[in-house]
Protein backbone atom coordinates (compact mmCIF):
# COMPACT_ATOMS: atom_id res chain seq x y z
CA UNK A 1 0.00 0.00 0.00
CA UNK A 2 2.84 2.49 1.21
CA UNK A 3 4.79 1.91 -2.07
CA UNK A 4 1.73 1.76 -4.42
CA UNK A 5 0.58 5.52 -2.32
CA UNK A 6 4.58 6.69 -2.79
CA UNK A 7 4.44 5.31 -7.13
CA UNK A 8 1.24 7.75 -7.42
CA UNK A 9 2.49 10.95 -5.09
CA UNK A 10 5.96 10.21 -7.62
CA UNK A 11 3.89 9.81 -10.86
CA UNK A 12 1.98 13.37 -9.85
CA UNK A 13 5.21 15.07 -9.24
CA UNK A 14 6.33 14.13 -12.56
CA UNK A 15 3.58 15.50 -14.45
CA UNK A 16 3.42 18.75 -12.28
CA UNK A 17 7.06 19.14 -13.19
CA UNK A 18 6.15 18.41 -16.79
CA UNK A 19 3.44 20.77 -16.99
CA UNK A 20 5.57 23.48 -15.37
CA UNK A 21 8.71 23.11 -17.75
CA UNK A 22 6.00 22.80 -20.83
CA UNK A 23 4.52 26.45 -19.58
CA UNK A 24 8.02 27.93 -19.02
CA UNK A 25 8.94 26.86 -22.77
CA UNK A 26 5.50 28.40 -24.09
CA UNK A 27 6.59 31.89 -22.24
CA UNK A 28 10.02 32.06 -23.65
CA UNK A 29 10.19 35.01 -25.57
CA UNK A 30 11.28 34.78 -28.84
CA UNK A 31 14.24 37.32 -29.79
CA UNK A 32 13.18 37.40 -33.48
CA UNK A 33 9.71 38.81 -32.26
CA UNK A 34 10.55 40.80 -28.99
CA UNK A 35 11.38 43.89 -30.64
CA UNK A 36 7.48 43.62 -32.73
CA UNK A 37 5.94 42.90 -29.53
CA UNK A 38 7.76 45.33 -27.65
CA UNK A 39 6.35 48.14 -30.04
CA UNK A 40 3.35 46.41 -30.39
CA UNK A 41 2.51 46.54 -26.28
CA UNK A 42 2.81 50.32 -26.06
CA UNK A 43 -0.60 51.45 -28.97
CA UNK A 44 -2.28 48.75 -26.29
CA UNK A 45 -1.20 50.24 -23.04
CA UNK A 46 -2.37 53.72 -24.38
CA UNK A 47 -5.60 53.28 -25.42
CA UNK A 48 -5.79 51.14 -22.32
CA UNK A 49 -6.32 54.26 -20.29
CA UNK A 50 -9.07 55.86 -21.73
CA UNK A 51 -10.91 52.50 -21.62
CA UNK A 52 -9.17 51.21 -18.39
CA UNK A 53 -10.33 54.75 -16.52
CA UNK A 54 -14.32 55.09 -18.69
CA UNK A 55 -14.56 51.33 -17.41
CA UNK A 56 -14.32 52.59 -13.85
CA UNK A 57 -16.42 55.02 -14.53
CA UNK A 58 -19.16 52.95 -15.52
CA UNK A 59 -18.78 50.60 -12.18
CA UNK A 60 -18.68 54.15 -10.15
CA UNK A 61 -15.11 53.69 -8.51
CA UNK A 62 -11.98 55.71 -8.70
CA UNK A 63 -11.04 55.69 -12.61
CA UNK A 64 -7.73 54.46 -11.30
CA UNK A 65 -9.11 50.95 -10.69
CA UNK A 66 -9.52 50.61 -13.74
CA UNK A 67 -5.89 51.48 -15.04
CA UNK A 68 -4.80 48.97 -11.99
CA UNK A 69 -6.31 46.33 -13.42
CA UNK A 70 -5.36 47.07 -17.34
CA UNK A 71 -1.97 45.87 -16.11
CA UNK A 72 -2.33 43.08 -13.78
CA UNK A 73 -4.82 41.45 -16.79
CA UNK A 74 -2.79 41.75 -19.53
CA UNK A 75 0.14 40.88 -17.73
CA UNK A 76 -1.38 37.70 -15.90
CA UNK A 77 -3.65 36.62 -18.66
CA UNK A 78 -0.53 36.85 -21.03
CA UNK A 79 1.46 34.45 -19.10
CA UNK A 80 -1.19 31.84 -18.79
CA UNK A 81 -3.66 32.26 -21.94
CA UNK A 82 -3.63 29.68 -25.08
CA UNK A 83 -4.40 31.77 -27.22
CA UNK A 84 -1.74 33.71 -27.44
CA UNK A 85 -2.74 37.34 -29.02
CA UNK A 86 -5.57 37.74 -26.57
CA UNK A 87 -5.87 40.87 -24.45
CA UNK A 88 -7.43 40.35 -21.23
CA UNK A 89 -8.31 43.59 -19.41
CA UNK A 90 -11.56 45.79 -18.65
CA UNK A 91 -14.40 45.16 -20.70
CA UNK A 92 -17.89 47.40 -20.52
CA UNK A 93 -19.65 44.62 -20.46
CA UNK A 94 -17.79 43.32 -17.34
CA UNK A 95 -17.77 46.59 -15.86
CA UNK A 96 -21.19 47.52 -16.31
CA UNK A 97 -22.38 44.11 -14.87
CA UNK A 98 -19.64 44.99 -11.90
CA UNK A 99 -21.46 47.96 -11.48
CA UNK A 100 -24.82 46.62 -11.09
CA UNK A 101 -23.21 44.41 -8.34
CA UNK A 102 -21.81 46.45 -5.96
CA UNK A 103 -24.45 49.56 -6.54
CA UNK A 104 -26.03 48.54 -2.92
CA UNK A 105 -22.79 49.16 -1.21
CA UNK A 106 -21.72 51.99 0.54
CA UNK A 107 -19.61 54.55 -1.73
CA UNK A 108 -16.86 53.91 0.90
CA UNK A 109 -17.36 49.80 1.15
CA UNK A 110 -17.65 50.08 -2.80
CA UNK A 111 -14.09 49.66 -3.82
CA UNK A 112 -13.64 46.91 -1.18
CA UNK A 113 -16.56 45.03 -2.28
CA UNK A 114 -15.38 45.76 -6.09
CA UNK A 115 -12.13 44.28 -5.14
CA UNK A 116 -13.71 41.15 -3.61
CA UNK A 117 -16.19 40.40 -6.42
CA UNK A 118 -12.99 40.70 -8.99
CA UNK A 119 -11.28 37.79 -6.77
CA UNK A 120 -14.69 35.64 -6.66
CA UNK A 121 -15.15 35.75 -10.32
CA UNK A 122 -11.35 34.66 -10.82
CA UNK A 123 -12.09 32.04 -7.92
CA UNK A 124 -15.24 30.79 -10.10
CA UNK A 125 -13.77 30.85 -13.83
CA UNK A 126 -10.20 29.10 -12.81
CA UNK A 127 -12.77 26.30 -11.34
CA UNK A 128 -14.94 26.14 -14.59
CA UNK A 129 -11.34 25.65 -16.34
CA UNK A 130 -10.29 22.87 -13.64
CA UNK A 131 -13.80 20.93 -14.45
CA UNK A 132 -13.43 21.64 -18.06
CA UNK A 133 -16.79 23.48 -18.47
CA UNK A 134 -15.72 25.42 -21.11
CA UNK A 135 -18.22 23.21 -23.63
CA UNK A 136 -20.93 24.48 -21.51
CA UNK A 137 -20.63 28.10 -23.24
CA UNK A 138 -22.13 26.87 -26.32
CA UNK A 139 -25.48 26.33 -24.19
CA UNK A 140 -25.40 30.42 -24.45
CA UNK A 141 -27.16 30.94 -27.59
CA UNK A 142 -25.74 33.59 -30.26
CA UNK A 143 -29.25 35.82 -30.29
CA UNK A 144 -29.59 35.79 -26.06
CA UNK A 145 -25.67 37.37 -25.85
CA UNK A 146 -26.21 39.68 -28.85
CA UNK A 147 -29.92 40.84 -27.05
CA UNK A 148 -27.36 41.06 -23.66
CA UNK A 149 -24.37 43.01 -25.41
CA UNK A 150 -27.22 45.47 -27.17
CA UNK A 151 -28.63 46.01 -23.89
CA UNK A 152 -25.65 46.96 -22.54
CA UNK A 153 -24.42 49.54 -25.20
CA UNK A 154 -27.76 51.19 -24.83
CA UNK A 155 -27.64 51.48 -20.70
CA UNK A 156 -23.85 52.67 -21.45
CA UNK A 157 -25.35 54.99 -24.15
CA UNK A 158 -28.31 56.58 -21.61
CA UNK A 159 -25.98 56.04 -18.60
CA UNK A 160 -23.50 58.26 -19.38
CA UNK A 161 -25.38 61.33 -20.57
CA UNK A 162 -25.72 62.68 -17.12
CA UNK A 163 -21.65 62.86 -17.38
CA UNK A 164 -21.85 64.14 -21.04
CA UNK A 165 -23.94 67.24 -20.08
CA UNK A 166 -22.51 67.84 -16.67
CA UNK A 167 -25.96 66.85 -15.15
CA UNK A 168 -26.29 64.80 -12.00
CA UNK A 169 -29.19 63.06 -13.33
CA UNK A 170 -31.82 61.08 -10.97
CA UNK A 171 -33.51 57.72 -11.62
CA UNK A 172 -33.28 54.05 -10.88
CA UNK A 173 -32.13 52.49 -13.88
CA UNK A 174 -30.22 54.26 -16.93
CA UNK A 175 -33.39 54.78 -18.87
CA UNK A 176 -34.58 56.85 -15.93
CA UNK A 177 -31.13 58.77 -15.97
CA UNK A 178 -31.44 59.36 -19.54
CA UNK A 179 -35.11 60.79 -19.38
CA UNK A 180 -34.18 62.87 -16.24
CA UNK A 181 -31.30 64.66 -18.58
CA UNK A 182 -33.52 65.39 -21.27
CA UNK A 183 -36.50 66.80 -19.34
CA UNK A 184 -34.75 69.10 -17.74
CA UNK A 185 -32.29 70.69 -20.04
CA UNK A 186 -32.04 73.75 -17.78
CA UNK A 187 -29.36 72.00 -15.88
CA UNK A 188 -27.52 71.07 -18.60
CA UNK A 189 -23.49 72.64 -18.07
CA UNK A 190 -22.67 74.11 -21.26
CA UNK A 191 -18.65 73.51 -20.92
CA UNK A 192 -19.12 70.24 -19.98
CA UNK A 193 -21.36 69.47 -22.96
CA UNK A 194 -19.29 71.29 -25.28
CA UNK A 195 -16.23 69.68 -23.96
CA UNK A 196 -18.12 65.95 -24.37
CA UNK A 197 -19.19 66.96 -27.67
CA UNK A 198 -15.94 67.80 -29.00
CA UNK A 199 -14.55 64.15 -27.56
CA UNK A 200 -17.44 62.28 -29.55
CA UNK A 201 -16.10 64.73 -32.98
CA UNK A 202 -12.84 63.66 -32.72
CA UNK A 203 -13.41 59.93 -31.89
CA UNK A 204 -15.87 59.77 -34.90
CA UNK A 205 -13.35 62.17 -37.43
CA UNK A 206 -10.53 59.77 -36.31
CA UNK A 207 -12.19 56.57 -36.76
CA UNK A 208 -11.83 55.66 -40.20
CA UNK A 209 -8.26 57.20 -40.35
CA UNK A 210 -4.25 56.31 -39.63
CA UNK A 211 -4.78 57.53 -36.10
CA UNK A 212 -7.34 55.47 -34.79
CA UNK A 213 -5.10 53.65 -32.46
CA UNK A 214 -4.90 56.74 -30.83
CA UNK A 215 -7.84 58.26 -30.89
CA UNK A 216 -9.48 58.17 -27.57
CA UNK A 217 -6.10 59.07 -26.17
CA UNK A 218 -6.58 62.58 -28.29
CA UNK A 219 -10.06 63.16 -27.48
CA UNK A 220 -9.41 62.89 -23.70
CA UNK A 221 -6.34 65.05 -24.43
CA UNK A 222 -7.69 67.65 -26.50
CA UNK A 223 -10.86 68.93 -24.98
CA UNK A 224 -9.11 68.96 -21.70
CA UNK A 225 -6.50 71.65 -22.71
CA UNK A 226 -9.34 73.42 -24.14
CA UNK A 227 -11.44 73.17 -20.51
CA UNK A 228 -8.10 74.12 -18.80
CA UNK A 229 -7.43 76.91 -21.03
CA UNK A 230 -11.12 78.72 -20.86
CA UNK A 231 -10.99 78.13 -17.19
CA UNK A 232 -13.84 76.08 -17.21
CA UNK A 233 -14.55 75.27 -13.57
CA UNK A 234 -17.38 74.10 -13.49
CA UNK A 235 -16.65 70.64 -15.43
CA UNK A 236 -15.70 67.65 -13.20
CA UNK A 237 -12.46 66.04 -13.60
CA UNK A 238 -11.28 62.43 -12.91
CA UNK A 239 -9.67 63.85 -9.54
CA UNK A 240 -13.23 65.13 -8.34
CA UNK A 241 -13.88 61.79 -8.47
CA UNK A 242 -11.14 60.18 -6.69
CA UNK A 243 -6.94 61.20 -6.36
CA UNK A 244 -4.96 59.00 -8.84
CA UNK A 245 -1.63 58.18 -6.90
CA UNK A 246 1.83 58.26 -8.46
CA UNK A 247 2.66 54.58 -7.42
CA UNK A 248 1.55 50.95 -7.96
CA UNK A 249 -0.99 49.48 -5.20
CA UNK A 250 0.83 46.84 -3.32
CA UNK A 251 -1.01 43.69 -3.06
CA UNK A 252 -3.64 43.07 -0.67
CA UNK A 253 -6.23 41.17 0.44
CA UNK A 254 -10.23 43.10 0.19
CA UNK A 255 -12.73 43.20 2.85
CA UNK A 256 -13.77 39.39 3.56
CA UNK A 257 -16.28 40.36 5.88
CA UNK A 258 -18.75 41.92 2.36
CA UNK A 259 -19.12 38.26 1.00
CA UNK A 260 -22.47 37.41 0.65
CA UNK A 261 -24.52 35.29 -1.54
CA UNK A 262 -26.02 37.77 -3.76
CA UNK A 263 -21.90 39.02 -4.41
CA UNK A 264 -21.09 35.17 -5.03
CA UNK A 265 -24.40 35.37 -7.76
CA UNK A 266 -22.96 38.38 -9.23
CA UNK A 267 -19.54 37.06 -9.42
CA UNK A 268 -20.69 34.13 -10.97
CA UNK A 269 -22.72 35.95 -13.17
CA UNK A 270 -19.51 38.19 -14.33
CA UNK A 271 -18.11 34.97 -15.12
CA UNK A 272 -20.16 33.93 -17.20
CA UNK A 273 -20.24 37.15 -19.49
CA UNK A 274 -16.57 37.03 -19.43
CA UNK A 275 -15.95 33.31 -20.31
CA UNK A 276 -18.93 33.85 -23.11
CA UNK A 277 -17.06 36.66 -24.83
CA UNK A 278 -13.42 35.30 -24.20
CA UNK A 279 -14.28 32.45 -25.79
CA UNK A 280 -15.55 34.85 -29.29
CA UNK A 281 -12.37 36.81 -28.78
CA UNK A 282 -10.36 32.89 -29.01
CA UNK A 283 -12.03 32.50 -32.28
CA UNK A 284 -11.24 35.49 -33.73
CA UNK A 285 -7.76 35.55 -33.06
CA UNK A 286 -6.31 32.55 -33.46
CA UNK A 287 -2.48 31.42 -33.21
CA UNK A 288 0.04 32.25 -35.91
CA UNK A 289 1.57 28.75 -35.79
CA UNK A 290 -2.04 26.62 -36.73
CA UNK A 291 -1.91 25.41 -32.73
CA UNK A 292 -5.57 25.52 -31.34
CA UNK A 293 -7.07 27.01 -28.78
CA UNK A 294 -7.83 25.44 -25.83
CA UNK A 295 -10.85 26.67 -23.97
CA UNK A 296 -10.10 25.80 -20.43
CA UNK A 297 -6.94 26.83 -20.62
CA UNK A 298 -8.45 30.37 -21.85
CA UNK A 299 -10.35 30.12 -19.25
CA UNK A 300 -8.44 29.68 -16.39
CA UNK A 301 -6.17 32.27 -18.23
CA UNK A 302 -8.69 35.04 -17.43
CA UNK A 303 -9.62 33.76 -14.04
CA UNK A 304 -5.73 34.08 -13.25
CA UNK A 305 -5.99 37.60 -14.85
CA UNK A 306 -8.60 38.35 -12.24
CA UNK A 307 -6.95 36.89 -9.53
CA UNK A 308 -4.36 39.30 -9.82
CA UNK A 309 -6.56 42.29 -10.50
CA UNK A 310 -8.51 41.60 -7.44
CA UNK A 311 -5.26 41.51 -5.54
CA UNK A 312 -4.01 44.71 -6.88
CA UNK A 313 -6.97 46.86 -6.41
CA UNK A 314 -8.48 46.47 -10.06
CA UNK A 315 -11.84 45.60 -11.26
CA UNK A 316 -13.15 42.58 -13.22
CA UNK A 317 -11.25 41.48 -16.57
CA UNK A 318 -11.77 39.76 -19.93
CA UNK A 319 -10.75 38.68 -23.44
CA UNK A 320 -10.98 41.99 -24.93
CA UNK A 321 -12.55 42.29 -28.52
CA UNK A 322 -11.07 45.75 -28.94
CA UNK A 323 -8.21 45.25 -27.22
CA UNK A 324 -7.69 41.84 -28.85
CA UNK A 325 -8.08 43.20 -32.32
CA UNK A 326 -5.47 46.19 -31.80
CA UNK A 327 -3.09 43.89 -30.53
CA UNK A 328 -3.42 41.93 -34.08
CA UNK A 329 -3.22 45.12 -36.07
CA UNK A 330 -0.22 46.72 -35.00
CA UNK A 331 2.14 43.79 -35.45
CA UNK A 332 1.64 41.55 -32.30
CA UNK A 333 3.51 38.23 -32.60
CA UNK A 334 3.36 36.72 -29.74
CA UNK A 335 2.06 36.74 -26.06
CA UNK A 336 4.47 38.97 -24.88
CA UNK A 337 2.71 41.68 -26.55
CA UNK A 338 -0.01 41.92 -24.16
CA UNK A 339 2.30 41.63 -21.30
CA UNK A 340 4.13 44.60 -22.61
CA UNK A 341 0.79 46.50 -22.50
CA UNK A 342 0.64 45.63 -19.40
CA UNK A 343 4.50 46.59 -18.24
CA UNK A 344 4.16 49.62 -20.48
CA UNK A 345 0.80 50.52 -18.56
CA UNK A 346 3.18 50.62 -14.85
CA UNK A 347 5.34 52.69 -16.85
CA UNK A 348 2.35 55.34 -17.33
CA UNK A 349 1.34 54.97 -13.96
CA UNK A 350 4.16 55.97 -12.03
CA UNK A 351 5.17 58.43 -14.82
CA UNK A 352 2.21 60.14 -15.86
CA UNK A 353 -0.59 59.72 -12.97
CA UNK A 354 -0.75 63.11 -11.77
CA UNK A 355 -2.31 64.31 -15.20
CA UNK A 356 -4.45 61.42 -15.44
CA UNK A 357 -6.03 63.03 -12.77
CA UNK A 358 -6.98 66.14 -14.93
CA UNK A 359 -8.84 64.63 -17.32
CA UNK A 360 -12.62 65.86 -17.86
CA UNK A 361 -14.94 63.19 -17.15
CA UNK A 362 -17.34 64.44 -19.99
CA UNK A 363 -15.12 62.98 -22.31
CA UNK A 364 -14.62 59.36 -20.45
CA UNK A 365 -18.71 60.05 -21.08
CA UNK A 366 -17.77 60.40 -24.91
CA UNK A 367 -15.49 57.23 -25.04
CA UNK A 368 -17.66 55.16 -23.24
CA UNK A 369 -20.66 56.34 -25.67
CA UNK A 370 -18.38 55.79 -28.53
CA UNK A 371 -17.97 52.40 -27.43
CA UNK A 372 -21.19 51.62 -26.99
CA UNK A 373 -22.74 53.11 -30.10
CA UNK A 374 -20.12 51.18 -31.64
CA UNK A 375 -20.44 47.84 -30.11
CA UNK A 376 -24.10 47.68 -31.73
CA UNK A 377 -23.91 45.31 -34.53
CA UNK A 378 -26.69 46.15 -36.71
CA UNK A 379 -26.37 43.07 -39.43
CA UNK A 380 -26.40 40.46 -36.46
CA UNK A 381 -29.44 42.23 -35.12
CA UNK A 382 -31.22 41.87 -38.45
CA UNK A 383 -29.60 38.65 -39.38
CA UNK A 384 -31.12 37.27 -36.05
CA UNK A 385 -34.69 39.13 -36.30
CA UNK A 386 -34.95 37.40 -39.67
CA UNK A 387 -33.91 33.98 -38.70
CA UNK A 388 -37.63 33.26 -37.06
CA UNK A 389 -39.91 33.55 -33.93
CA UNK A 390 -37.56 31.29 -31.65
CA UNK A 391 -34.31 33.76 -32.39
CA UNK A 392 -36.96 36.99 -31.56
CA UNK A 393 -37.97 36.04 -28.51
CA UNK A 394 -34.27 35.30 -27.23
CA UNK A 395 -32.92 38.64 -28.47
CA UNK A 396 -35.88 41.06 -27.24
CA UNK A 397 -36.08 38.93 -24.31
CA UNK A 398 -32.62 39.60 -22.99
CA UNK A 399 -32.29 43.01 -24.38
CA UNK A 400 -35.53 44.48 -22.16
CA UNK A 401 -34.21 41.91 -19.49
CA UNK A 402 -30.82 43.83 -19.55
CA UNK A 403 -32.54 47.17 -19.33
CA UNK A 404 -34.70 46.83 -16.85
CA UNK A 405 -32.92 43.65 -14.34
CA UNK A 406 -30.04 43.77 -12.60
CA UNK A 407 -27.19 42.31 -14.96
CA UNK A 408 -26.70 39.30 -12.57
CA UNK A 409 -30.74 38.62 -13.21
CA UNK A 410 -30.28 39.60 -16.51
CA UNK A 411 -27.73 37.13 -17.51
CA UNK A 412 -29.79 34.20 -15.67
CA UNK A 413 -32.69 34.98 -17.86
CA UNK A 414 -30.25 34.77 -20.59
CA UNK A 415 -28.64 31.83 -19.98
CA UNK A 416 -32.10 30.01 -18.75
CA UNK A 417 -33.66 30.77 -22.28
CA UNK A 418 -30.95 29.80 -23.99
CA UNK A 419 -31.17 26.22 -22.45
CA UNK A 420 -34.89 26.56 -22.73
CA UNK A 421 -34.82 27.20 -26.41
CA UNK A 422 -32.50 24.74 -26.61
CA UNK A 423 -34.54 22.20 -25.43
CA UNK A 424 -37.52 23.20 -27.26
CA UNK A 425 -35.49 23.73 -30.57
CA UNK A 426 -34.34 19.40 -29.74
CA UNK A 427 -38.24 18.71 -29.06
CA UNK A 428 -39.10 20.68 -32.17
CA UNK A 429 -36.95 19.37 -34.04
CA UNK A 430 -37.32 15.43 -33.66
CA UNK A 431 -38.43 13.60 -36.75
CA UNK A 432 -39.57 10.04 -37.27
CA UNK A 433 -39.16 8.31 -40.43
CA UNK A 434 -39.69 4.78 -41.91
CA UNK A 435 -37.30 3.33 -43.72
CA UNK A 436 -38.73 0.99 -46.60
CA UNK A 437 -36.10 -2.03 -47.50
CA UNK A 438 -34.83 -2.40 -51.57
CA UNK A 439 -33.85 -4.58 -53.74
CA UNK A 440 -30.23 -3.33 -53.71
CA UNK A 441 -29.84 -4.01 -49.60
CA UNK A 442 -30.28 -0.51 -49.31
CA UNK A 443 -33.37 1.97 -46.54
CA UNK A 444 -35.16 4.14 -48.80
CA UNK A 445 -36.46 7.05 -46.61
CA UNK A 446 -40.24 7.74 -46.14
CA UNK A 447 -42.65 9.54 -43.69
CA UNK A 448 -43.33 7.85 -40.90
CA UNK A 449 -47.11 6.09 -41.48
CA UNK A 450 -49.96 7.42 -38.91
CA UNK A 451 -50.43 3.79 -38.12
CA UNK A 452 -48.96 0.70 -37.96
CA UNK A 453 -50.02 -2.27 -40.24
CA UNK A 454 -50.73 -5.54 -39.74
CA UNK A 455 -49.10 -8.64 -40.55
CA UNK A 456 -46.06 -6.39 -41.55
CA UNK A 457 -43.01 -5.19 -40.62
CA UNK A 458 -42.29 -1.31 -40.08
CA UNK A 459 -38.75 -0.39 -39.50
CA UNK A 460 -38.82 2.98 -38.03
CA UNK A 461 -35.38 5.87 -37.68
CA UNK A 462 -35.90 9.14 -35.21
CA UNK A 463 -33.97 12.13 -35.78
CA UNK A 464 -33.61 14.48 -32.90
CA UNK A 465 -32.81 14.62 -29.14
CA UNK A 466 -34.54 11.81 -26.84
CA UNK A 467 -34.06 13.42 -23.68
CA UNK A 468 -36.97 15.15 -21.63
CA UNK A 469 -39.37 16.94 -24.17
CA UNK A 470 -37.86 15.15 -27.25
CA UNK A 471 -38.85 11.82 -25.88
CA UNK A 472 -42.52 13.06 -25.22
CA UNK A 473 -42.40 14.61 -28.71
CA UNK A 474 -41.69 10.59 -30.01
CA UNK A 475 -44.11 9.30 -27.94
CA UNK A 476 -47.00 11.64 -30.35
CA UNK A 477 -44.74 10.95 -33.47
CA UNK A 478 -44.79 7.20 -33.30
CA UNK A 479 -47.21 4.93 -35.72
CA UNK A 480 -50.52 4.32 -33.86
CA UNK A 481 -51.01 0.72 -32.62
CA UNK A 482 -54.23 1.40 -33.69
CA UNK A 483 -56.58 -1.70 -34.99
CA UNK A 484 -53.45 -3.41 -36.31
CA UNK A 485 -53.23 -7.37 -35.55
CA UNK A 486 -49.51 -8.82 -35.08
CA UNK A 487 -47.70 -5.66 -35.95
CA UNK A 488 -43.93 -5.67 -35.91
CA UNK A 489 -42.01 -2.56 -35.65
CA UNK A 490 -37.97 -2.06 -35.59
CA UNK A 491 -36.79 0.64 -34.36
CA UNK A 492 -33.09 2.08 -35.27
CA UNK A 493 -31.27 3.55 -32.44
CA UNK A 494 -27.57 3.34 -33.62
CA UNK A 495 -25.49 6.25 -32.68
CA UNK A 496 -27.32 7.20 -29.13
CA UNK A 497 -24.86 7.12 -26.95
CA UNK A 498 -27.08 7.81 -23.96
CA UNK A 499 -30.84 7.75 -23.68
CA UNK A 500 -32.87 8.79 -20.11
CA UNK A 501 -35.46 7.54 -17.94
CA UNK A 502 -38.69 9.39 -19.80
CA UNK A 503 -37.41 7.60 -22.96
CA UNK A 504 -37.09 4.37 -21.40
CA UNK A 505 -40.75 4.54 -19.68
CA UNK A 506 -42.39 6.11 -23.43
CA UNK A 507 -40.34 2.87 -24.73
CA UNK A 508 -41.70 0.26 -22.37
CA UNK A 509 -45.24 1.88 -22.96
CA UNK A 510 -44.68 1.24 -26.74
CA UNK A 511 -43.49 -2.16 -26.49
CA UNK A 512 -46.79 -2.87 -24.17
CA UNK A 513 -49.19 -1.80 -26.92
CA UNK A 514 -47.29 -3.87 -29.74
CA UNK A 515 -47.72 -6.90 -27.36
CA UNK A 516 -51.63 -6.78 -26.62
CA UNK A 517 -52.01 -6.34 -30.06
CA UNK A 518 -49.84 -9.49 -30.62
CA UNK A 519 -46.72 -8.24 -32.33
CA UNK A 520 -43.59 -7.55 -31.31
CA UNK A 521 -40.96 -4.38 -30.92
CA UNK A 522 -37.07 -4.52 -32.29
CA UNK A 523 -34.37 -2.31 -31.32
CA UNK A 524 -31.44 -2.40 -33.47
CA UNK A 525 -28.04 -0.23 -33.41
CA UNK A 526 -27.84 0.13 -29.42
CA UNK A 527 -24.18 -0.25 -27.80
CA UNK A 528 -23.83 -3.10 -25.22
CA UNK A 529 -23.96 -1.45 -22.56
CA UNK A 530 -27.10 0.37 -23.58
CA UNK A 531 -28.80 -2.57 -24.64
CA UNK A 532 -27.96 -3.72 -21.19
CA UNK A 533 -29.50 -0.30 -19.53
CA UNK A 534 -32.26 -0.82 -21.30
CA UNK A 535 -33.16 -4.66 -20.15
CA UNK A 536 -32.75 -3.06 -16.53
CA UNK A 537 -34.71 0.28 -16.90
CA UNK A 538 -37.60 -0.96 -18.63
CA UNK A 539 -40.63 -1.23 -15.97
CA UNK A 540 -40.99 -5.22 -14.97
CA UNK A 541 -44.82 -4.51 -15.62
CA UNK A 542 -44.30 -4.33 -18.92
CA UNK A 543 -42.79 -6.18 -21.78
CA UNK A 544 -39.49 -5.06 -22.64
CA UNK A 545 -38.20 -5.02 -26.59
CA UNK A 546 -38.69 -8.62 -27.74
CA UNK A 547 -35.37 -8.36 -29.69
CA UNK A 548 -32.26 -6.10 -29.54
CA UNK A 549 -29.73 -6.11 -32.15
CA UNK A 550 -26.28 -4.34 -31.35
CA UNK A 551 -24.30 -2.04 -33.41
CA UNK A 552 -21.64 -3.44 -35.90
CA UNK A 553 -19.47 -1.46 -37.51
CA UNK A 554 -21.42 -2.17 -40.30
CA UNK A 555 -24.36 0.59 -41.21
CA UNK A 556 -27.41 -0.81 -41.70
CA UNK A 557 -25.91 -4.03 -40.79
CA UNK A 558 -28.03 -4.74 -37.04
CA UNK A 559 -31.16 -2.97 -38.68
CA UNK A 560 -30.89 -6.08 -41.46
CA UNK A 561 -30.25 -8.44 -38.81
CA UNK A 562 -33.57 -7.12 -36.77
CA UNK A 563 -35.82 -7.04 -40.21
CA UNK A 564 -35.12 -10.64 -41.34
CA UNK A 565 -36.11 -11.80 -37.78
CA UNK A 566 -39.38 -9.65 -37.35
CA UNK A 567 -40.30 -11.08 -41.28
CA UNK A 568 -39.74 -14.49 -40.10
CA UNK A 569 -41.49 -14.11 -36.79
CA UNK A 570 -44.28 -12.97 -38.45
CA UNK A 571 -44.53 -15.59 -41.78
CA UNK A 572 -44.82 -18.15 -38.18
CA UNK A 573 -47.72 -15.88 -36.44
CA UNK A 574 -49.69 -15.98 -40.04
CA UNK A 575 -49.33 -20.02 -39.61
Amino acid sequence: MTDSKQTADTSTSRRLLTGVQAWGRSIKPDRKDFGKDFVAGLPGAISSVPDGMASAVLIGVNPVYGLYASFAGPIAGGLTSSTRLMVITTTTAAAIASGSAVSGFDPEQRPQALFLLTLLAGLVMVVAALFKLGRYTRFVSHSVMTGFLTGVAVNIICGQLGDLTGVSAEGANSLAKAVDVITHPAGIDLASLLAGLGALAILFGLSRTPLNTVSALVSLILPTLAVALAGATSVTRVNDIGQIPQSLPRPSLPDLSLISVNLGLNACAIAVIILVQGAGVSESAPNADGRPSNMNQDFAAQGIGNLASGLFLGQPVGGSVGQTALNVSVGARTRWAAIWSGLWMVVILVLFAGLVGKVAMPTLAAVLIFAAVGSVRTGALVTIWRTGRLSQIALGATFVATLFLPVAVAVGVGVALSLLLQLNREAMDLKVVELVPRDDGRFEERPAPESLPSDRVTVLDVYGSLFFAGARTLQSRLPEVGQAQRPAVVLRLRGRASLGATFFRILATYAEEIGAAGGRLYVSGLDPDMAALLARTVPVTAQPPDRVFGATPVLGEATWAALHEARAWVVQSKN
